[in-house]
């Protein structure tokens, strides 16, 4: 086994790399990221991923049914992607496409290349406002501009080290159903890591004051988040996630930097 194992790692050396990733804004990060794969080819995944979702929801009538919430996520989808470049210069160029989906599921998530899905349950029973849907959607997105999947996804294929997995990066053969497995969780299951989280708060913040939603809606978003969990299992968006009362105590420290920022967005000419 040491001699396959010693090949893999070979293959995998010309597409493995830390990356020290720069995100720009007044609350922007800079950190090392593993990164295998390449952001191509993770977003064609997305791309795959995104239509499966999409085409088995259209099919069970689940899809868009709720038009006039599906204007609202539009709308305010309209004015984030326009503050991306502030964070990323290509991302405003990606291939966006916001829907929702019919179910009582309190989530949302934002795909490598802008494929955002809302389920109707997180605005519907929590009783969102377009500035609440604009931090969480900013959040998402924020994971999105940071790369968090592909991160993911890269520290799975380099905890898997095996021979499927160095053929299927090299176009030998078939992802392993582990690898595969790997790739949805970071696509769809948003199961981010307590950094990723962190970083996507600040940064999805930053970004919802940029495009005019006023930020303190961060506070009342939580608050209502943290008493959705009160004597549940915690909504699947708030799983794993920071306490929630942590993510208030941060946003209220970030407020200082982002007000202005919502300020200038309302003002003539901007």
């Amino acid at each position: 086994m040491a001699k396959p194992l010693l090949l893999l790692v070979i293959c995998l050396l010309p597409l493995a790399g830390c990356q020290t990733t720069t995100t720009g804004g007044t609350v922007g990060m800079q950190r090392s990221q593993l990164m295998l794969i390449p952001s191509q080819q993770l977003e064609k995944m997305s791309a795959q991923s995104y239509a499966k979702l999409t085409a088995e929801a259209s099919k069970k009538g689940t899809l868009n049914e709720d038009h006039a919430l599906l204007l609202r996520l539009r709308a305010v989808a309209d004015r984030l992607k326009l503050q991306t470049a502030v964070f990323r210069k290509d991302a405003p160029a990606w291939n966006w496409e916001v829907n929702i989906i019919g179910s009582k599921e309190l989530n949302a998530f934002c795909m490598p290349g802008g494929k955002i899905m809302f389920y109707s349950g997180l605005v519907d029973q929590l009783h969102l406002t377009d500035d609440e849907i604009a931090v969480v959607m900013g959040h998402e997105i924020a994971h999105a501009l940071r790369e968090h999947s592909r991160e993911q996804v890269s520290q799975a294929i380099a905890a898997q080290a095996v021979i499927g997995v160095g053929a299927a990066l090299l176009g030998l053969g078939q992802i392993s159903s582990d690898l595969a497995n790997s790739i949805y969780e970071a696509l769809v299951a948003t199961k981010f890591s307590r950094t990723d989280e962190t970083e996507a708060d600040r940064i999805g913040l930053e970004l919802a004051a940029r495009a005019g939603h006023d930020p303190r809606a961060g506070v009342t978003l939580w608050q209502k988040m943290i008493n959705a969990s009160k004597g549940a299992r915690p909504p699947e968006i708030f799983s794993g996630h920071p306490e929630g009362a942590s993510r208030i105590q941060q946003i209220q420290s970030l407020l200082p930097s982002v007000m202005p920022l919502f300020a200038a967005a309302h003002r003539p000419g901007q």
